[in-house]
């Protein structure tokens, strides 16, 4: 678990409905109900697309007679062929994220989204869903809190962040006394899925999920098959998998290393060992010593001294993609391992400021539900790369399970079992969000099931070589759509990126 939804404190910036409109949805609509109307969107080629945007309305709790009634967005972009009109059905990420973005924004990321979006009309109707607790045509659950800003005379520790963690998911759940918790689970977002099948008429449909979204895809796997024609997963985070393994995420690093060590710009920095052998000497010389680094801020003239220690390297190490992408982390260790530590410096004292910020529920909800099971957590805590990646990944949920109203969903529903629905997945092997490792230990339960490896891939493989080489994706939608695999390459590859080389001149070689 990394990147956006694996931050330690999952910040996200949210816009809550209003108490009047939420107070309606519950008073008026019952179970089942779908509301919608017409919205259009312009494509980046100028077609105007028309689209219905929905609402569905849920039980809170399944579990509980006479459950709070709530709101879930959905969209729905009519297929643009006669025909079958079999939607896939598109789950996002997070948890904590919404696909819905790119019918509303105009920037060019949205623009890309909305022309891979458009593509899916080919086999069939598009529908967007939104996650419970994450949908502002229903509700955004969140908590706002002010941290107690940390030290910055120690090294950091991630026992201290998980006990911050602790007393943050003790204030979020009394805050929200009103709302049932206990509702949010991934196999409560199965059933949304289901209700939404049901309420549109549609007898079957087609998943397609990327990282947290494939693992609600396999959650509809598992407690509705039968509805499932075929499924499109990347970013792979099986059932078991919300928590990443530490060997497995220090692999992707390594291919990465590999690359960045045969880069023509980086030659000149690169250490006896590589980018490995930077990061065990870095590590090396904190545990014997932490440093102290002097930040002046160019504005005020304030100057402040912090202390970075081991674990506060531990994590910046598997900083998230997104804020450090693979074409930057190389310059990031090599500045580093040569004693410039202002950028990180600076980070770590952000990290610690105790600013006022937002937390979405949806995410500690979803995964301290989710949870592990013993075997793996197992393997976690005694994995190999562990001395190099710590336990930040996931003790701060393990240690807060209790204290989260979401109930574990078990081991059984954890455990892989054989499925015969027919899957595609996409991995990346630099993904440092979800290993590839996780969609290669689901290829034995999944016998009518085909992967597509992207070297070079990171977490958004699939955007990438879908944009990149147009045929990967025809191939994909044939495959959703009749089953077709003849067409599917085993591996494709992305170029090696522009690496970005540290702000100081290469040092002097010694003889």
């Amino acid at each position: 678990m990394m990147a956006g939804r694996k931050l330690l404190l999952c910040l996200v910036s949210v816009l809550a409905l209003g108490a009047a409109q939420r107070a309606a949805a519950e008073t008026v609509h019952r179970a089942g109900d779908v509301i919608m109307e017409t919205r259009s969107v312009t494509a980046a080629d100028g077609e105007v697309v028309p689209f219905e945007l929905g609402t569905l309305f849920v039980p809170e709790n399944r579990a509980v007679p006479g459950s709070r009634i709530i709101g879930v967005g959905f969209a729905r972009i009519r297929s643009n062929r006669s025909g079958d009109s079999t939607p896939t059905v598109h789950l996002p990420g997070g948890p904590g994220e919404t696909d819905m973005e790119p019918l509303f924004k105009t920037d060019p990321e949205s623009q890309r989204d909305l022309t891979q979006l458009l593509q899916y009309r080919a086999i069939g109707d598009v529908l967007v869903i939104d996650q419970r607790g994450y949908s502002e045509r229903g509700e955004v659950l969140n908590f706002a809190y002010h941290p107690i800003a940390r030290p910055l005379d120690r090294p950091g520790s991630r026992a201290g962040e998980t006990e911050t963690f602790i007393e943050v998911a003790k204030a979020a759940v009394a805050a929200n006394s009103g709302r049932d918790l206990s509702g949010y689970t991934v196999i409560q977002c199965a059933e949304d899925v289901n209700d939404l099948r049901r309420a549109l008429g549609y007898e079957k449909i087609r998943l397609v999920g990327q990282s947290f979204g494939s693992q609600w895809g396999f959650a509809v796997l598992r407690t509705h098959p039968e509805i499932v024609q075929r499924a499109l997963l990347s970013g792979v985070e099986p059932l078991d998998y919300a928590y990443d393994m530490p060997s497995q995420v220090f692999g992707a690093l390594q291919r990465i290393s590999w690359d960045a060590e045969h880069d023509a710009g980086l030659a000149p920095y690169m250490p006896p060992g590589g980018l490995v052998g930077a990061i065990r000497s870095v590590r090396e010389r904190l545990l014997r010593a932490p440093v102290k680094v002097t930040l002046k801020d160019p504005k005020t003239g304030r100057v402040d001294v912090i202390t970075l220690g081991a674990e506060d390297f531990q994590r910046a190490v598997i900083r998230p993609e997104g804020t450090r992408p693979p074409r930057a982390w190389p310059a990031f260790i090599l500045s580093i391992y040569y004693g410039r530590y202002d950028d990180w410096a600076r980070e770590v004292m952000q990290d610690r400021a105790g600013s006022k910020d937002e937390m979405g529920l949806i995410g500690p909800l979803i995964d301290t539900s989710l949870g592990v099971t013993p075997a793996r957590e197992h393997l976690l805590r005694t994995d190999p790369a562990a001395d190099l990646l710590g336990w930040w990944n996931f003790d701060f949920y393990i240690a807060t399970a209790s204290i989260w109203p979401s109930p574990d969903v078990g081991d059984d529903f954890r455990t892989p079992v054989l499925n015969p629905v027919p899957v595609l997945f996409v991995e990346g092997d630099w993904d440092i969000s979800t290993p590839y490792e996780n969609m290669l230990n689901m290829l034995p339960y999944f016998p009518n099931s085909r992967a597509i490896l992207v070297h070079r891939g990171s977490h958004g493989a699939r955007y990438a070589i879908f944009a990149r080489q147009p045929q990967v994706m025809e191939a994909a939608l044939r495959f959703l759509k009749t089953g077709e695999t003849q067409a599917l390459p085993v591996s494709v590859s992305l170029d090696v990126p522009k690496f970005q080389v540290p702000a100081f001149a290469p040092p002097a070689r010694q003889p």
